[in-house]
């Protein structure tokens, strides 16, 4: 697994084949020295509380770093910004409807306490303080301290104050107020941000390490019918991302934005293919101007959404962060009101704004979002190895979803900008 340039997802495999294999061979007892697999496991289990740890302060560097980057009217701001807000409300329609319609996360039930250890009796409930109420809502997520929302890992509160913070650094720096003093700051925020992209990379690469302990742990106490559930979390959020990729983009690219199916798909398949391949819609960034240059779409649409809308416009990721949230809470039997569900969108929602570019984001911003459910942090903890062993499929969808979002957003605003006159250098597709 230390091979130079081998994928991650192939360390992953690797890692999951023999922590299977030491697992089946050890079970519960010794391996060597008096350490067993469930010792190897809680060293595996460090690493979800590292990626939590550095998750919460990744956000708020992303969403200051997107911001003093950006120029952006209000206007166009303001349509980009409608825009994504329609194209991730059908997405969490779409993902609501099939958890709550197909509940698939009962096919986990009585796995999960058994890998957490938590007691089958033990009563499930709401999460406390969920309401429908605006008010209360925003009284609890505007904490007393700026610090305290780093110190509970509230990603809702955390991305708040920062766009807060970034609004502010635009403000006065476009004012030139102290510009020595505001160039110290863009240059923290742009260091600060690059310094924790490479402690996550450094982490990231210790995941194979992770699920390799976590799995030989599970397999040794539980046997290998425990991943046979694997398939009921892979495929209904793959049906989630083919009903909204396949479906709801091409549906809207044609009626609103003058695009066929043909057109869409068919002068898109670069980018949505690169995207897949380099796991990242933010990489994938030139691709995605050059199909939206073969599809027509102005200059201006194509840059805004694909380089401006790309740290925003994560619908792969919210997608996946909302369903596996449900379908883990599910998996233990939480009775999941429906403020509840909604307490879940919007804590997707925010963790994934300002890192939909970033490789492996889902995996890292899903340790907040199972928090906002109110699951137990030791169910977290066990749960995200194991989630772990099929990501490396389900990341690769969620940049190809994210890379069609981005081109469905410029041809929308396309359509909003030629209706209004604003559009020119247009050439047909």
């Amino acid at each position: 697994m230390r091979a130079t340039g081998v994928p991650l997802y192939v360390k992953v495999l690797i890692g999951v084949a023999l922590g299977a294999l030491v697992g089946v061979i050890f079970g519960a007892g010794e391996i060597v020295l008096g350490v067993t697999t469930a010792d190897i496991g809680t060293v595996g289990l460090l690493v979800v509380r590292v990626l939590k740890m550095l998750a919460v302060p990744l956000v708020a560097f992303a969403i200051l770093d997107a911001i003093v980057r950006t120029n952006v009217s209000a206007r166009m701001g303001g349509r980009l910004l409608v825009i994504c807000l329609v194209n991730v409300s059908v997405a969490f329609t779409i993902g609501l409807f099939l958890m709550n319609t197909l509940e698939p996360g009962t096919a986990w039930e009585g796995h999960l306490e058994e890998l957490a250890g938590l007691s089958k009796d033990q009563p499930r409930k709401v999460p406390d303080g969920v309401t429908l109420s605006p008010l209360d809502n925003i009284t609890r997520w505007i904490p007393e301290s700026a610090a305290l929302p780093f110190v509970e890992n509230n990603v809702i509160s955390v991305v708040l104050l920062s766009i807060l913070a970034g609004a502010a650094v635009r403000r006065v720096r476009n004012r030139h107020e102290a510009p020595e003093a505001m160039t110290t700051v863009v240059q923290f925020i742009e260091g600060g941000y690059r310094v924790l992209m490479q402690m996550l990379a450094w982490i990231i690469e210790t995941v194979p390490y992770a699920v390799f302990g976590v799995v030989a742990h599970v397999v040794g106490k539980s046997g290998l019918e425990t991943f046979t559930a694997l398939w009921s979390f892979l495929l209904i959020i793959v049906l989630g991302f083919v009903i909204h990729a396949l479906g709801y983009y091409p549906l809207m690219a044609w009626l609103v934005g003058r695009k066929s199916p043909r057109v869409y798909l068919g002068r898109g398949a670069n980018a949505i293919i690169t995207g897949m391949s380099t796991n990242s819609s933010l990489a994938t960034v030139p691709v995605t101007l050059r199909s939206l240059e073969e599809m027509g779409v102005s200059p201006e649409s194509a840059r805004l959404s694909a380089c401006v809308g790309t740290n925003f416009n994560n619908d792969g990721i919210t997608l996946y962060e909302a369903m596996a949230a449900l379908f883990l809470a599910q998996a233990l039997g939480y009775d999941l009101t429906f403020s509840a569900q909604l307490t879940i969108v919007v804590a997707s929602l925010m963790a994934g704004v300002g890192i939909a570019g970033i490789p492996e984001a889902g995996l890292i911003v899903l340790p907040l979002v199972l928090g906002a459910a109110g699951l137990p942090e030791p169910v977290v903890a066990a749960l995200l190895p194991i989630v772990f062993t099929v990501d490396w499929i389900l990341a690769r969808l969620r940049s190809a979803v994210n890379v069609m979002a981005d081109m469905l957003v410029a041809i929308l605003l396309d359509r909003w900008m030629e209706l209004r006159g604003e559009s020119h250098d247009r050439s047909p597709p």
